[in-house]
């Protein structure tokens, strides 16, 4: 669904406004949840659409949250912070280590339009006729056939958590008609969870595709807002190459100053500057190697 390019902030609020027996309600049967898991994922469709809504920037923030969740699944104890961190603070011929490879592998598979090679670019482990394969498994309405492509990844590889989470994203994306994947499963699914099979597995997928949508929805808000604040600070900065910056801005979760096509010294300026005109944040609380942030 396209809107009007001069829609203002307030429009897409009132798109995004869910009706409430969306999250109200408690399905228990598997017709119940799939019609909730239905309206739920229309309703983020319809959001995404809004030309207000800074799509790169909402895949990479999902993304993390997508590998956060995987990390806690096996126990570990790296949280968002830790995960910028095991990223941005790599150097040429560093390893990102286990956590790090995790969250790597998230943003790779959001980066592109969905596609086997896309896919085998973020899972370099897995070759690329076993994922056609397993995407190639899904049938059926959208929960159900990410639901088949998850049992299936997870029956022949149970510790391939992860794959199987983006290979059931991307089957729903394909089935929903996105280009790119949107991690939604991940944050919304429980570990118990990902050893169900059938109907039951089924009914967890469903539940958590409502509850991350919905989160989805409040975060692509959330998002649009900042960008559009960003957006008008811009003519502000006197910085060359600001706007090449402020782009960069809008696309990537976390940001160096060192990433940003200025001189280092100017970099941390414009950052400064950016936070001080509330348009970005400081990530880390430290005064060395700072991130930034929409």
């Amino acid at each position: 669904m396209a809107f009007d390019r001069h829609d203002p902030i307030d429009t897409l609020d009132r798109i995004a406004k869910k009706p409430s027996w969306i999250t109200s309600a408690r399905g228990e049967t598997l017709e119940d949840v799939a019609f909730l898991s239905g309206a739920a994922l229309s309703h983020l469709h319809v959001v995404l659409g809004h030309h207000a809504v800074p799509q790169a920037l909402l895949r990479n923030r999902l993304a993390l949250r997508a590998a956060e969740a995987c990390v806690a699944f096996s126990g570990r104890p790296e949280r968002a912070g830790e995960l910028r961190d095991a990223v941005h603070l790599l150097r040429p011929g560093d390893l990102p280590g286990p956590a790090g490879e995790e969250y790597l592998a998230w943003r790779r598979a959001t980066d592109r339009p969905v596609s086997v090679k896309a896919l085998g670019r973020a899972l370099p482990t897995l070759k690329p006729s076993q994922i056609g394969t397993w995407l190639d498994a899904g049938r059926g309405a959208p929960v159900t056939r990410a639901a088949v492509v998850l049992e299936a990844v997870l029956t022949e590889a149970p510790r391939a958590e992860v794959p199987a989470l983006i290979l059931a994203d991307a089957a729903l994306a394909q089935a929903l008609g996105w280009d790119h994947l949107v991690p939604l499963l991940a944050a919304g699914v429980k570990r118990a969870d990902l050893r169900k099979r059938g109907d039951d597995l089924r009914l967890a997928c469903h539940r958590a595709v409502t509850a991350s949508a919905v989160d989805a929805v409040r975060l692509a808000v959330d998002l649009a807002r900042r960008a559009a604040l960003l957006k008008a600070v811009t003519p502000k900065l006197r910085a060359k190459g600001a706007g090449e910056a402020v782009e960069i801005f809008l696309t990537q979760d976390a940001v160096a100053p060192g990433a940003l096509p200025l001189p280092d010294r100017a970099a941390r300026r414009l950052c400064d500057r950016l936070v001080d005109l509330g348009a970005v944040r400081e990530l880390t609380g430290r005064d060395s190697f700072r991130l930034y942030g929409v």
